[in-house]
C-alpha cells in the first residue's frame, strides 16, 4: 500500500460557552483546526485532526501545523501508511522537532490501518477495557464563586472529575481551590491545573495554604525543574502536563519521583504511535494518565477514545471529549458522551467519516 495523496482542510471550532480561560489571561472563543486525509492506492482513505490550543499554550500554533505538513507531505507520498514505525522514522529525519505537525499524519495512518484490517483503533491500541470510560469537565478561569457555581451543571451532565483552571493571583486562586472543593461530593476529583501559570514561590504558598484540601496540583510552573521543587513542598498528588513531552521526561520524572500522574497529550507527543509508547511505558511503571490532546473536535475526540478505552482502567485517571465543549460537529460517527463517560467506536479505523461541507474546500493537496 502506498500514500498517494494527502490533502488538508481549516475548520473553526467555536466554544459553546463562548469562551475557555486559562493561566496568564490566555483564552480561546474560537478554535483553528486542521483536518488531515491521506488517502492509498488501495482506495483507503484515513483521516487526522490537530488543534493548537491558540498560540500560547505550548510551541505549537494552528497556522504552523498547516505550514509544517506542506513542508512534510510531499516526502511521504509513496510510503507505506500502515508500517507506523517507519513512517514516523521518515517524518523524523523529514523534518526535526514539531511533533505537532506529524500528529495529524499518523492519527490518519491508524485510521487507514484500522480500516485496512477490518478492525478498531483501539483493538490494535492493545484491546478494549470495559464498557466505557470516565471523562473530566474542564471549568475555564472566572470568579472563585462563578467557577463554584459552575460545579452543579457539570456534574448534571454526569462529570465527577473536575479541573480548575488556577494559575494566576495566589491569594485568588487559594480562594478558587476552597470555593470549588465546597461543592465536591465524596466521590468527586477535583484537578488544580495551573497551566505553568504560577512562579515557584507562589505555587509553594498555595500547596501550602490548601494542605487540607483533597486536590491534585496540576503543573504550577514552566520548567521541570520548579515543579519538581513545588512537589517536594507538598503531600498533594501532582499532576505533570505541559513538560511531558517524551519517553525520556517521563523516564527523568519517575526517577526523580516527580509526579504520581501525567497528561498524555497525543499531538504534544507526535500522535497515536509515540503516545502509545508512553502509555504502555507508564503502564509498567505504574503511572496513572489523563489521556487528551491540546484541543481539537470530533476526529482528535475519536483518537482520543480509542486510546483511552485499550488502557487499563487502573492506569487511566481520566480523558476529555473535546467535541462536547464545541458548537461545530466536523464528523459523523464520533463517540458522544453519555453520563460523563465515553466510550470508542467498534467501527474499522478511528469511526468517523467527516462531515465535508462543514470543512468546506481543501486549503492544500499533493498527489503522487
Amino acid at each position: 500500500m502506498k500514500i498517494t495523496r494527502i490533502t488538508y482542510y481549516q475548520v473553526d471550532l467555536p466554544l459553546l460557552e463562548g469562551t475557555y480561560k486559562w493561566s496568564g489571561g490566555n483564552s480561546v472563543a474560537v478554535f483553528d483546526s486542521t483536518v488531515v486525509a491521506i488517502e492509498t492506492d488501495a482506495g483507503i482513505t484515513g483521516f487526522g485532526e490537530v488543534c493548537p490550543l491558540g498560540s500560547a499554550y505550548l510551541a505549537a500554533y494552528a497556522n504552523g501545523a498547516r505550514t509544517g505538513l506542506a513542508e512534510l507531505a510531499p516526502g511521504l507520498l509513496g510510503w507505506n501508511p500502515i508500517e507506523l514505525g517507519n513512517l514516523n522514522r521518515r517524518m523524523d529525519q523529514l523534518m526535526r522537532g514539531h511533533p505537532y505537525v506529524k500528529s495529524a499524519i499518523d492519527m490518519a495512518c491508524w485510521d487507514i490501518l484500522g480500516k485496512a484490517s477490518g478492525l478498531p483503533v483501539a483493538t490494535l491500541l492493545g484491546g478494549r477495557f470495559g464498557d466505557d470510560f470516565p471523562l473530566y469537565r474542564a471549568i475555564s478561569q472566572d470568579t472563585p464563586q462563578r467557577m463554584a457555581a459552575n460545579v452543579a451543571g457539570y456534574r448534571a451532565e454526569g462529570y465527577t472529575k473536575f479541573q480548575l483552571k488556577v494559575g494566576g493571583n495566589p491569594d485568588v486562586d487559594i480562594e478558587r481551590i476552597y470555593a470549588v472543593s465546597a461543592e465536591m461530593l465524596p466521590a468527586d476529583v477535583l484537578i488544580a491545573d495551573a497551566n505553568t501559570g504560577w512562579r515557584q514561590h507562589e505555587a509553594i504558598r498555595v500547596v501550602n495554604a490548601v494542605g487540607d484540601v483533597n486536590v491534585y496540583i496540576e503543573q504550577p510552573c514552566l520548567s521541570y525543574e520548579e515543579c519538581l521543587a513545588v512537589r517536594r513542598h507538598t503531600d498533594r498528588p501532582f499532576v505533570l502536563d505541559e513538560v511531558i513531552d517524551d519517553l525520556g521526561m517521563v523516564l527523568r520524572g519517575v526517577s526523580d519521583q516527580a509526579m504520581d500522574v501525567i497528561n498524555l497529550k497525543i499531538s504534544k507527543v507526535g500522535g497515536l504511535t509515540k503516545a502509545r509508547q508512553i502509555r504502555d511505558l507508564c503502564v509498567s511503571l505504574g503511572i496513572a494518565m489523563t489521556i487528551e490532546d491540546t484541543w481539537g473536535g470530533d476526529i482528535i475526540t475519536a483518537a482520543i477514545a480509542h486510546l483511552a478505552h485499550s488502557t487499563p482502567p487502573g492506569f487511566l485517571f481520566t480523558a476529555t471529549d473535546f467535541n462536547s465543549y464545541g458548537s461545530v460537529s466536523i464528523a459523523e460517527g464520533a463517540p458522544q458522551r453519555r453520563n460523563g463517560r465515553l466510550a470508542a467506536s467498534t467501527e474499522p479505523g478511528l469511526g468517523i467519516t467527516p462531515r465535508f461541507d462543514v470543512l468546506g474546500p481543501a486549503v492544500f493537496s499533493v498527489k503522487l
